[in-house]
């Protein structure tokens, strides 16, 4: 069937900013998606409000609206653009649920805009969960025994009968958003009361648990014409009752019997068949360990977090062709971009085995609720590809980036009592798998630890297989043996562990069986291909890779976690841009399968692999690259450099030496006090005893800091000595041994510059001012561009001071740097790096900063590029960047702002004033696009009877509701939320969340926003 050439014209919802449950890998579906459909000629029209995203880069389409994900706003949008069509399905489940309210509105008809890909009527069958139901039993699928309520009476009543536990699944959210398993009546009151209030359509799905069956899920593509192909099967680890995008996951299917396997297939595709999906679809379902009994247990009709995973698992590019199956290409008519041969019609086939691991925030958050369940909790995930479960669970480790001990020991760092085994065994946590490792070395049996947990005792004979690898090591490690450990995927580190060898013994002892490299194809090898896409094993003896010659290896940022996100995607991406058009060939070793800078025709060749030097090195002696580039890598590519640079690796741009100035903390304060540059008074110290001799001299507050961390890790302010032990006691933890930086505390304006630099001049893009003061990480801070408080004096200082810093430390590439004004202007921080600012200034200056920055490092000048030396130019508009939180998703976290980083994404405002700028931006982070003066704030006591708060609350105009009973509050109510109590489960900000209210936790944010609404009030369409 040939394209539509009924339109010219398509629009594509993205999916907004990265929280829990819908992250980056709806950038990369988004971003090819734009790409094929430009390719095939349409005028693409991009709607989207994240500004961290390659989709949100001109040239990714050709109107880019970076615009709030509202039902005004996009209406407003569409009437603007006049677009032909509508392709939704690929920004997850805020483009599915936009697309459904646009056409309730009659927006769509109104605008004769038609629906591309699968039709709002199957989208409807698929999310709706009675309508699904129903097409189940029609179809004669076996779904477990459920009702559809609206009313928590209702609810409870048939829980009765059926019997507890019961799923509780709300209709039309994401990440399992406000479900749970509930085991009692108060369980299921409570869960259901947030599932109703959060769901769109105030409807949740009640079912009976299968809790323990195994989760399946198919990846199906399927066309105009009927024809339909599974692209990948997963199975995951963890058993129903956690949340896929928590679970581990192999792929392919592992551990079904063929008659299983056939059978789930043929549901898969009934079913798609069934809703006339016309694209790429997830179907999830369950098989019973015990019997041939399935059941399923639901389907997303769109492109999803599994489909990223899937495309990397196979180099089959999902959302591309569901875009082009949208515009009414079929399978046969599309080619494999991968084999350039083999036709879209053509199942992949594996060769190797593929391991997912999601990566959590809970090592930031330790009070936060680590027990897993049917709601996400995940904030990113690494990929990891071997020739055997083994080898590839072991490489996914030594992606996760968590604490390096427990990677290396594969067990918990502290000693486990049996009662303690018990419980994490039994009620799963971020750390079972570690739990499992020690319940292992203990010798607990193999049918007691599946009993425990449920996980299929083929893939704990998996794990029992490591330990019995790092046992034998222990009692005898003999070469072969070590041989054998490095085939299966022990790094050197926990070979060095066990046998209590030398690191550099392991390594010569293993060097007989290096690494080699495979190509990853679709096809397992039946048909020649030249995808430049490469994992590592250890079995094999031949590499299938061939050095690309004049080439520049690129470092990305491994999982995305809180203090670490997508940003990093969007340098490393631009990175290889700038590398290709120097004439280099450009290599990005990454683990994410997420992200765009993972896929294999982003850069001229990709190794998924971890990023460790034990890793790295072999692809650098494969490759000989002219040298290696870590400063788009955020922290984790920046901590390499120093390992690298001793291996005789060459680090291009800022020197080595100079990072270590600005990473260690001591370092960097001897080199402002020699630059005459103003810094708090503060000291270093490596333990307890000299933190509280020297908080005694410095004096309190004080601002106690880690070197070598992201995202304000361990970052604490610290009020007098009773918080003194915890905080540096955290920090030494979160520090691995590197300097703590203990200063004194400045209250102040913050604000940061990210400049470009040639080694001896250097452009400053523009200034950042952030509304909340320095006690707020900055990422956690709303940033506005241009600065609206700022003296010109003090705007002076801070571009001469980055100027001067940036030539002391010969800063080549680009560095981060902030500043504290109060009587002067502080410097607090330098990241020799790309920072999270970066997309956005990007956007708002239209410089593509990390190309530039690139460029400078391949050995360009400012005046070669024409960037003037300096402040860049003013753009005339003013920007506004505004964080987003998935408190929501993380029970028992403190929700206050505070120095270490709690957002997961953020949101851009552009406008021609302040006003017009802050309400695009919070519209879609603190979803306050209809508040005004008049609707009020709502307090709690704590909050109120803070000295700050009451001080402000006398001189407000607006009605102010302090709450002292919670049950008295109106759910209805179009009140903010204040709420600063620090507890872990403070009451307000709990409610707030429970009923989806805007909810500030920094007073600062309070005071801008009647401030700024108070210039120019919101009218509400």
């Amino acid at each position: 069937m040939p394209k539509n050439l009924t339109i010219h014209r398509v629009a594509v919802i993205g999916s907004g900013p990265i929280k829990i449950g819908q992250a980056a890998e709806f950038d990369y579906a988004g971003t090819q998606a734009c790409l094929a459909l430009k390719a095939a000629g349409y005028h693409v029209i991009l709607i989207n409000s994240n500004p961290a995203t390659i989709m949100t880069d001109h040239t990714t389409a050709d109107e880019i609206f970076i615009q709030p994900l509202t039902l005004a706003s996009v209406t407003k949008v569409l009437t603007q653009s006049h677009p032909d069509a509508l392709l939704p399905t690929l920004g997850g489940q805020t483009g599915l649920n936009l697309a459904m309210a646009l056409d309730q509105a009659g927006v769509l008809a109104k605008l004769h805009i038609q629906l591309l890909g699968t039709s709002l009527k199957t989208i409807n069958q698929a999310e709706d969960r009675a309508a699904f139901k129903d097409l189940m039993t029609k179809l004669n699928q076996p779904v477990p025994a459920s009702t559809t309520v609206h009313h928590v009476a209702s609810a409870l009543s048939f829980a009765a009968n059926i019997g507890y536990p019961v799923i509780v699944r709300p209709a039309f959210t994401l990440g399992g958003s406000s479900g749970g398993i509930a085991d009692n009546p108060h369980d299921l009151r409570q869960i259901l009361q947030r599932g109703l209030t959060l769901s769109p359509v105030n409807e949740c799905l009640i079912e009976q648990s299968i809790a323990g069956y195994k989760e399946i899920e198919f990846e199906v593509m399927r066309d105009n014409s009927g024809a339909k192909i599974i692209v990948c099967s997963m199975e995951n680890f963890d058993p129903v009752g956690i949340h896929t995008g928590d679970s581990i996951v192999y792929a392919p299917v592992q551990t079904l019997t063929d008659t299983e396997y056939q059978t789930l297939r043929q549901a898969a595709l009934t079913i798609v068949d069934a809703l006339d999906i016309k694209g790429g679809c997830n179907v999830q379902l369950a098989q019973d360990p015990h019997s041939a009994q399935y059941q399923v247990i639901e389907v997303n009709p769109r492109v999803s977090r599994s489909s990223a995973l899937a495309s990397k698992a196979t180099g089959y590019p999902i959302a591309k062709i569901a875009a082009e199956i949208a515009i009414g290409l079929n399978l046969a008519e599309i080619k494999n971009p991968i084999t350039q041969t083999t036709y879209a019609a053509f199942e992949p086939a594996l060769d190797y085995v593929v391991a997912k691991l999601p990566r959590f925030a809970f090592d930031k958050f330790p009070t936060a609720d680590a027990h897993l369940g049917t709601q996400m909790k995940a904030t990113g995930e690494v990929m990891a590809i071997g020739t055997t479960i083994e080898e590839a669970t072991l490489k996914a480790i030594a992606s996760l980036e968590t604490e390096p001990t427990v990677q290396t020991t594969l067990v918990p760092k502290q000693h486990i009592t049996t009662a303690q085994l018990l419980a994490e065994l039994t009620t799963p946590t971020d750390q079972r798998l570690f739990y499992l490792f020690a319940a292992l070395q203990q010798g607990w049996p193999l049918a007691k630890l599946a009993d425990l947990t449920g996980i299929t005792p083929f893939f704990l004979s998996k794990l029992q297989h490591i330990i019995g690898l790092t046992q034998q090591l222990a009692a005898n490690p003999t070469p072969q043996q070590l041989l054998t450990a490095k085939k299966y995927g022990l790094s050197t580190a926990t070979m060095a562990h066990y046998s209590q060898l030398p690191l550099a013994q392991v390594t010569a002892l293993t060097a007989t069986a290096p690494l080699v490299y495979k190509m990853v194809d679709t096809c397992a090898g039946e048909f020649a291909s030249a995808t430049p896409y490469f994992y590592s094993t250890a079995f094999g003896t031949t590499t299938e890779s061939q050095p690309l010659g004049h080439s520049i290896l690129v470092l990305g940022a491994g999982p995305i976690r809180i203090g670490q996100g997508i940003e990093f995607d969007y340098t490393t991406v631009h990175c290889v841009k700038a590398i290709q058009q120097a004439g280099y060939r450009a290599i990005v070793v990454n683990n994410n399968p997420e992200t765009v800078s993972t896929d294999f025709s982003s850069s001229d060749k990709l190794y998924f692999e971890p990023l460790t030097l034990e890793r790295l090195l072999p692809i650098i002696q494969l490759e000989q690259p002219v040298g290696v580039i870590v400063q788009f890598g955020g922290q984790t590519a920046i901590n390499l450099a120093n390992q690298l640079a001793d291996a005789g690796v060459t680090i291009l741009g800022t020197s080595v030496k100079a990072t270590d100035i600005t990473e260690n903390r001591q370092a960097f304060a001897a080199l402002l006090e020699q630059q005459q540059v103003a810094q708090a008074t503060g000291t270093t110290v490596t333990d307890l005893a000299a933190a509280k001799i020297a908080a005694l001299k410095i004096g309190y507050p004080l601002l106690v800091r880690p070197s070598f961390v992201l995202g304000g890790r361990a970052m604490a302010i610290v009020h007098d000595a009773t918080e003194l032990t915890p905080v540096v006691k955290a920090a030494v933890a979160a520090g691995h041994g590197a300097p703590i930086l203990m200063d004194h505390y400045l209250a102040g304006i913050e604000c940061e510059v990210d400049i470009l630099s040639d080694g001896r001049h250097v452009c400053i893009p523009g200034i950042m001012e952030h509304v909340e003061g320095s006690g707020v990480h900055s990422g956690d801070s709303i940033a506005i561009y241009p600065p609206q408080r700022l003296s010109t004096t003090n705007q002076t200082k801070i571009i001469n001071i980055a100027t001067k810093l940036g030539q002391a430390l010969h800063c080549v590439g680009m560095m981060n740097i902030q500043f504290v004004v109060t009587d002067d202007v502080y410097v607090i921080d330098v990241n020799p790096r790309a920072s999270r600012t970066v997309p956005f200034m990007s956007k708002v200056t239209r410089l593509p900063l990390a190309q530039l920055a690139t460029k400078l490092i391949l050995g360009a000048t400012l005046a070669g590029l024409n960037l003037p030396t300096g402040q860049y130019p003013l753009t005339g508009q003013v920007a506004v960047k505004a964080p987003v939180f998935s408190f929501n998703k993380l029970p028992q976290l403190p929700t206050q702002l505070s120095p270490e980083m709690k957002s997961t994404g953020e949101t851009m405002g552009l406008g021609a004033t302040l006003s017009d700028a802050w309400h695009a931006a919070l519209a879609d982070s603190y979803q306050l696009q209809n508040w005004q003066p008049q609707d009020g704030l709502i307090t709690d006591v704590p909050t109120s009877h803070d000295p700050a708060v009451k001080a402000w609350l006398a001189t407000l105009s607006v009605p102010v509701t302090i709450a002292a009973d919670l049950a008295q509050l109106p759910t209805d109510s179009l009140a903010a939320v204040l709420a600063l109590d620090h507890a872990n489960d403070a009451p307000l900000a709990t409610w707030a969340l429970n009923h989806a209210k805007p909810l500030l936790t920094a007073l600062d944010t309070a005071k801008a926003l009647v401030t700024i609404n108070g210039l120019n009030p919101i009218v509400t369409d």
